[in-house]
């Protein structure tokens, strides 16, 4: 059985995450979308949808568990959600409080990856596991192996798009439109950063980064055969958190990990001396309901508490 986590850091420890970012509200505002933002008690942004065409959602993702966990009645009923189900995906662990407030658990904890860049280049070179840190050398001592940073506009066409799309069709997930992609480097010049590795003149691999605030999110990439042979993606994710790190982001997050069902890739992640921190789980809220669904997420709690990734 997992440990419980019930304590959150405040936002003046944490930059926001990427899906509550304003960075974020404008490349959807851009795509036509209009999601609300409030301000009280803490920053927010909250999508809204409509189940069937008919019954209308609140979405929270990566939310600050404090909005939900403390007294909200008052931005409820300004902001019209008194008697919207709201799904809830808080950013940090508070099963407790969700479930005294009522809320009922429906997926459990997804785990994250974050690397430091508050500290110095060397001591985020000691966190590096050996085996990949020792990949990383061997990429950094290829004369061929060519590393290009852009913050340029994205080309809709561009062959990342291309191969991330065919990647997604090919295992069955998807990720964000090309076209919202496009919109977030748009509305936000400069967030977007394109790194680039090249075999000669040839690319072999390339990652893609979302700037909001203080932080960083990796958003998508590939790597070709000849990429992984050359360990392109371990020297391009150092850059990365180099460049960034010299330009006042604070931390990189690196998405979720999965140590079951996605070893290489966890594992790749952690390597880069990324920790892996427990998110909130999901959960099903309506507030009218009160405390009164108190007893179905006690019935759940146990799958909702935080134990490895």
């Amino acid at each position: 059985m997992g440990i419980m986590f019930d304590r959150f850091p405040s936002r003046g420890e944490r930059p926001l995450p990427l899906q509550q970012h304003p960075n974020f509200v404008a490349a959807l505002r851009a795509c036509g979308q209009d999601p609300l933002q409030v301000h009280r008690p803490v920053p927010a942004v909250i999508l809204r949808q409509r189940l069937g065409g008919r019954v209308p959602v609140a979405m929270l993702a990566r939310a600050e568990p404090s909005l939900i966990c403390d007294d909200c009645d008052d931005w409820l009923h300004s902001n019209g959600l008194a008697r919207t189900p709201i799904i809830l995906s808080p950013d940090a662990p508070c099963a407790t409080r969700l479930a005294k407030r009522g809320a009922v658990p429906l997926m459990t904890p997804n785990w994250v990856a974050e690397i430091d860049l508050t500290v110095s280049s060397d001591e985020r070179r000691a966190r590096l596991h050996q085996k990949w840190r020792n990949r990383l050398v061997r990429a950094e001592g290829n004369k061929r192996l060519r590393i290009s940073i852009s913050t340029r506009a994205l080309a809709p066409d561009h062959w990342l798009f291309t191969a991330d799309l065919a990647l997604q069709r090919r295992r069955g997930f998807r990720n964000w439109p090309t076209a919202l992609t496009l919109a977030y480097a748009r509305e936000n010049p400069d967030q977007a950063v394109l790194i680039t590795a090249r075999d000669g003149r040839k690319d072999v691999a390339a990652m893609l980064f979302l700037r909001h605030g203080r932080a960083a999110t990796y958003h998508i990439g590939h790597s070709t055969p000849a990429g992984r042979a050359l360990s392109a993606h371990t020297l391009i994710l150092w850059r990365a958190a180099c460049w960034l790190a010299e330009n006042g982001v604070a931390r990189l997050d690196l998405g979720q990990i999965d140590t079951r069902n996605a070893t290489g890739l966890a594992r790749f992640k952690l390597g880069s001396g990324a920790v892996a921190r427990p998110l909130g789980g999901t959960w099903l809220w309506w507030p009218p309901l009160g405390r009164s669904a108190r007893w179905l997420a006690t019935l759940d709690r146990h799958r909702m508490q935080a134990g490895s990734p």
